[in-house]
């Protein structure tokens, strides 16, 4: 608040003024020894653990394992590949993301389909004529980012897909679409992981195999697009009655009245919802360590158990942290973006 508004307040409250001066030096006090360690004690500069001799941070860890806790183990002369990549998914995301020029109706759609097969390839490298690199390879912010974009991309539609159908008056329909949603709902995604990685294989038939990676995708897509049917489905209960009669009273059909009424509505509802559960999911990529694949969390671990660099875990843990915050907090402030522009914050 400004300096006048500040000396006001003050004066008329001295004993709330005096308390939040006081927590202010009390997590000044507490915050001191921590910023000092992360900071101007901290060692940055260097090539191996005997760059670090002093009482802070030892950043060195992270600038001599970067490239694997960004990209796992794969192969350096390749690097250009998700690279490439990531390029590719900032300019389709600000297509689809800017609002003074929307991309026109149906091209996001396909544009959502297309990119994590494009990615697959891309990585794999085999369709495009490219040398093979194994999904054992792929690892780090490379694969949590990978498994979030998947399960992002698969989650709402098919999320939207099983709400509809579970209001359907369809019994069939809609008895399946209750079945699938309270199936992934109710078992634990860890569960999930486990029957991906070590039941699934022994149900195949003899000489068929499905890549673990693969078998990781459709688990997670899965289990996050059960969670988003739910939060679609509170957005569809939330429209009024009124605007179902005013469509029929159009004679709209139905998918009319889904596309062009009820669902543009419902999902104004609910995009805190939404966005919600695209966090978890996010943040829920970690839970692939268990079935023995590396993400930038697994990364980490598995760095800081290497004897070379015992006792620095912790500057590893630090940056995995950040990093997850930055892109849940990027994903937060564009929902509340969202939200202010169509005028859904009361």
């Amino acid at each position: 608040m400004p300096s006048t508004q500040l000396r006001v307040w003050a004066k008329d409250k001295p004993m709330q003024a005096a308390l939040t001066l006081g927590l202010l030096l009390f997590l000044f006090y507490l915050a001191w020894p921590v910023l000092g360690w992360l900071t101007w004690k901290a060692q940055f500069f260097g090539e191996d653990r005997a760059a670090c001799t002093g009482d802070g941070a030892c950043w060195v860890f992270i600038k001599v394992r970067l490239q694997q806790f960004l990209f796992g183990f794969y192969p350096k002369a390749e690097l250009w590949r998700p690279l490439g990549l990531a390029g590719i998914w900032c300019v389709s995301l600000g297509l689809l993301l800017r609002e003074k020029k929307p991309l026109p109706r149906g091209v996001a759609p396909v544009l959502l389909t297309l990119l994590p097969f494009l990615s697959w390839a891309l990585l794999d490298g085999r369709w495009l004529g490219l040398s093979y690199v194994e999904t054992e390879q792929w690892g780090g912010l490379l694969l949590t980012l990978l498994i979030a974009a998947v399960g992002i991309a698969v989650s709402l539609p098919a999320g939207i897909v099983l709400a509809l159908g579970r209001r359907s008056h369809l019994p069939f329909l809609r008895y399946v679409c209750v079945g699938f949603i309270e199936l992934w709902r109710g078992v634990p995604l860890i569960a999930v992981l486990f029957m991906a990685s070590v039941m699934l294989p022994l149900f195949l038939p003899p000489g068929v195999e499905v890549n673990k990676l693969l078998r990781c995708l459709i688990g997670v897509s899965c289990f996050a697009s059960a969670y988003m049917a739910e939060v679609v489905r509170g957005g569809l209960q939330a429209v009024p009655k009124g605007q179902y009669e005013a469509a029929q009273a159009l004679n709209f059909t139905y998918g009319q009245t889904m596309g062009l009424i009820v669902l543009p509505q419902a999902l104004r509802h609910v995009i805190p919802g939404i966005v919600n559960t695209f966090i978890g999911l996010f943040k829920d990529t970690s839970l692939v360590l268990i079935i023995s694949m590396f993400d930038l969390l697994g990364m980490v671990q598995a760095a800081s158990t290497d004897p070379e660099w015992s006792g620095y875990a912790m500057e590893g843990y630090i940056f995995a942290g950040l990093v997850f915050w930055c892109f849940c907090f990027a994903m937060s402030r564009y929902s509340l973006r969202m939200e202010k522009r169509l005028q859904t914050m009361q």
